[in-house]
């Protein structure tokens, strides 16, 4: 038994918008899942031909937008699709893992969760990632813009940096100013 399994297939082989390439490799990949998704039993190597069935390999890929692939490609019949949403103790036990290592309470992972329950659960990892990015902004207005190189290249000084905060506090200010954009 085998399963070929492709993490986020939109992200590589979808088009977003006029600005993404559409490569010959792009054009490969979706050439290559067509053929198998519509002869699974006889998939060829290029300028070779054998007649024998081959085992059928399931194929089992994720994404954030199939919209972005290749129209016939996600087409019902060739593909099926499951849509995955998490329950509420989904995100709870995502998010715990995410800040796990940040001393946050499983208490508070509940409120914060509970506080944006409408959110993708990506959208806890942007959230983390933006108190690290806190952390650049302040060393860059520390140091000043022009000397960002010098205190970072070739220096027998690296910077140091404070703990983000991770209180719930703080975590809902910053969960709001993301949130917020997206309004």
């Amino acid at each position: 038994m085998a399963l070929l399994m492709i993490n986020d297939l939109d992200a590589g082989a979808g088009r977003v918008d006029a600005g993404t390439q559409y490569t010959v490799n792009t054009q490969l990949v979706n050439a290559t899942l067509m053929n198998i998704a519509d002869n699974p039993t006889n998939v060829q190597l290029p300028g070779s031909y054998d007649d024998t069935p081959l085992h059928r390999v399931s194929i089992v890929v994720t994404g954030n937008d199939f919209a972005t692939l290749y129209a016939p490609l996600v087409r019902d019949g060739r593909m099926e699709k499951f849509y995955w949403e998490p329950s509420r103790e989904d995100k709870i036990g995502i998010v715990v893992g995410m800040f796990a290592e940040d001393g946050i309470s499983s208490q508070d992972v509940v409120s914060l969760v509970d506080h944006f329950i409408d959110q993708a659960v990506d959208f806890y990892g942007a959230l983390r990632s933006r108190l690290f990015d806190e952390q650049i902004q302040r060393f860059i207005e520390r140091v000043g813009i022009e000397n960002v190189g010098p205190s970072v290249i070739n220096t027998t000084q690296p910077p140091t940096f404070q703990t983000p905060d991770f209180s719930l506090t703080h975590l809902i200010e910053q969960g709001e100013l993301i949130d917020s954009r997206h309004l």
